[in-house]
């Protein structure tokens, strides 16, 4: 009966001991994810890449409220990722990604003010694992003056 009573109380001290290393490995590997917003602009107002031209060696940026928390330029094809978001800085609500180059440089038919402007979307396994964050379809923006 001694012996149960060991054993029972070993192995409450290893759950004990293991539960929270287990939590605290899971947290770090959660915080210490980087995550990456990724896609293609297309040339136009309301339209996706898959079915218009893209905006080539246009300047893009990550805002989130009134921050800017990265930038970059799409390549010939259109596509741009900003990485190195941690996921506690960064929330999806209120984030946008901003096409800052005039849609005339694209395309001389299309407005000469406002910008390209896409919500953030994430994309989750079936198991609710956050696999991608990508735009959603882009609009024009008007500016505010």
């Amino acid at each position: 009966m001694a012996v149960k009573v060991y054993v029972l109380l070993a192995m409450l001290v290893f759950a004990g001991v293991v539960t929270p290393i287990a939590h605290a490995e899971l947290l770090g590997g959660i915080l210490g994810t980087v995550l990456s917003v990724k896609g293609i602009v297309p040339c136009s107002i309301g339209g996706n890449s898959s079915t218009t031209s893209v905006f080539p060696n246009a300047g893009v940026q990550l805002r989130c409220a009134s921050s800017v928390l990265g930038s970059t330029t799409t390549d010939n094809n259109g596509a741009f990722s900003i990485v190195g978001l941690l996921p506690l800085v960064f929330n999806l609500l209120g984030c946008n990604v901003v096409v800052t180059t005039p849609l005339v440089s694209c395309n001389a038919s299309l407005p000469s003010t406002g910008s390209l402007t896409a919500v953030l979307k994430p994309v989750v396994s079936n198991l609710g694992i956050l696999l991608d964050i990508v735009p959603g379809v882009f609009s024009l923006v008007p500016n505010i003056n």
